[in-house]
């Protein structure tokens, strides 16, 4: 249930007002807007009587039952576009953000050429593994801790934000350094590990899982919000479907849907979806003409023998052609990169 506030209302009496349902046993997301603000009540709202509160609230403009099973990341609550900071970095409605780099950090210099390297081209966040999921027990799992360590002294040494993946609660502390964690697609419904990142103020990226919906995806997200944390950022990066030319089928569809649905940044990973040099850079267009506010793309000094993903990772000057191309398509939509 959520409740619109009339204009010019004061935030003590706000704070009155989701006081009162809070003393009942309710949570209530706060959303102010450009064009009303709202006071969402959580929790089972069938013995309220909506009538009766707009009618004896004076602050209370009216009142409406949300039907979406997500509350804090649904545009009902929060019809504004949610913009995320990464230090000088925004990302959300207006611009679109690149993030760029290799699957798995292998060492100090590849990490710190290719920060170079992305940033010149026009990328404003730097990605690189050091925890991989691996479905194969005997390939490259990262190099853990020490790979954290060579990715924030390419973060020191490039003066660029970066993202990283977690793979467990017990890994969260080594990542207080990291501007952006990274939740993979397996653990798109890790539920334990998604609260203790809603415990977190840092801003999530979100991967959508490979068999996934897009009401699960949403539902995950609200996971992280619920716990405290609303800086999440969605990433579509393919699913599983009866095709194989692919690696898996980059649903652009899902993007434009999502932007309906969700006051959330989304951006896209076309470097997993297809698993294909050759295909990332006409995808990643697709996905800046669909909507997306941004792509995040495997990039490394020598694919050829890059540990995670070579196949799918484009070179650094791969990486430059792609940028001048998506610098072109960001003015035609009237963004900024």
């Amino acid at each position: 249930m959520v409740f619109i506030l009339k204009a010019g209302v004061s935030e003590e009496a706000i704070q009155n007002f989701r006081q009162e349902f809070e003393n009942i046993g309710f949570d209530t997301i706060y959303a102010p807007g450009t064009e009303h603000t709202a006071v969402c009540l959580i929790g089972n709202t069938a013995q309220i009587d909506m009538d009766t509160i707009v009618a004896t609230h004076p602050i209370v403009d009216y009142g409406k039952r949300v039907t979406e099973t997500y509350k804090a990341a649904g545009r009902t609550v929060h019809p504004d576009d949610t913009i995320i900071k990464v230090g000088d970095v925004n990302i959300g409605s207006g611009t679109f953000t690149v993030i760029a780099g290799p699957c798995s950090v292998e060492t100090r210099e590849q990490i710190t050429m290719v920060a170079k390297s992305v940033k010149k081209s026009g990328a404003v966040i730097l990605r690189g593994g050091a925890f991989k999921p691996r479905t194969s027990p005997y390939a490259f799992q990262g190099l853990g801790k020490e790979g954290l360590d060579y990715l924030e002294s390419a973060k020191e040494a490039v003066h660029i934000p970066i993202i990283s993946e977690v793979m467990n609660q017990t890994q969260i502390p080594l990542f207080e350094n990291v501007d952006i964690i990274q939740i993979g697609a397996r653990n798109m419904q890790n539920f334990d590990l998604l609260k203790e990142v809603g415990k977190l103020k840092k801003p999530i990226l979100l991967k959508r899982g490979l068999c996934n919906t897009v009401e699960e995806f949403l539902m995950s997200a609200e996971y992280i919000m619920a716990s405290g944390n609303e800086n999440v950022i969605l990433c579509e990066r393919g699913i599983r479907t009866f095709e194989t030319a692919t690696r898996n089928t980059l649903d652009l569809g899902a993007v434009a849907l999502l932007k309906e649905k969700t006051h959330l940044p989304i951006l896209v990973d076309p470097s997993h979806a297809v698993g294909i040099r050759s295909l990332v850079p006409p995808l990643a267009k697709a996905a800046l003409a669909v909507g997306a506010d941004g792509i995040m793309i495997e990039v490394h000094n020598n694919p050829a023998k890059a540990l995670c993903d070579g196949a799918q990772s484009l070179d650094l000057d791969q990486f430059d052609n792609l940028m001048g191309e998506i610098k072109k398509r960001v003015a035609l939509e009237g963004k900024t990169l």
